[in-house]
């Protein structure tokens, strides 16, 4: 099979089409959303891409008033301020040497990777929310930020 069949039956495969995840939005690059929260990693928005490809992994974390209105059971209960102060305890213990992947499924409320680990590879044309995208090419190898998108706080760990 050739090598371009092959990566389109790929892409198609592990598109949009999968459940959960945070795809796209109604958001271009140009308009991203002023950061609206002190848990949101501005200085690392504020560097210059470092790669157009890597790979990372996310907790998110939502509230019961997101634009989208799908929201986790758990979310469904919170306020964002009550999300705010999760998202500071987890990025504390994830400081503390805790493992990101058990952090994942403890706390995500992303249906796409929370169980599984998925990483989501980030690049300019990748099908995910400008927020996560401009976050995740923006992180250094093993680092962990924060951004807020319509679907609520993602924090983002750089693995590849």
């Amino acid at each position: 099979m050739k090598a371009a069949v092959w990566l389109a039956l790929a892409i198609a495969a592990c598109g949009p089409g999968i459940k959960g995840g945070p795809t796209i939005n109604n958001h271009s690059e140009s308009e991203l959303q002023p950061v609206s929260s002190p848990v949101v990693s501005a200085d690392i928005l504020s560097r210059d891409v470092l790669a157009n490809e890597v790979g990372v992994k996310h907790i998110l974390i939502g509230w019961k008033d997101l634009q989208d209105g799908r929201v986790d059971e758990r979310a469904s209960k919170r306020t964002k301020s009550d999300a705010e102060t999760l998202v500071k305890q987890v990025l504390e213990q994830l400081k503390g040497g805790a493992d990101f992947d058990a952090m994942m499924k403890q706390y995500s409320e992303d249906p796409g990777s929370a169980m599984s680990g998925r990483v989501y590879k980030v690049s300019p044309q990748a099908e995910l929310v400008s927020e996560f995208k401009q976050l995740g090419m923006r992180l250094r190898p093993n680092e962990i930020g924060v951004v807020q998108s319509d679907y609520g706080f993602h924090i983002i760990k750089r693995v590849e």
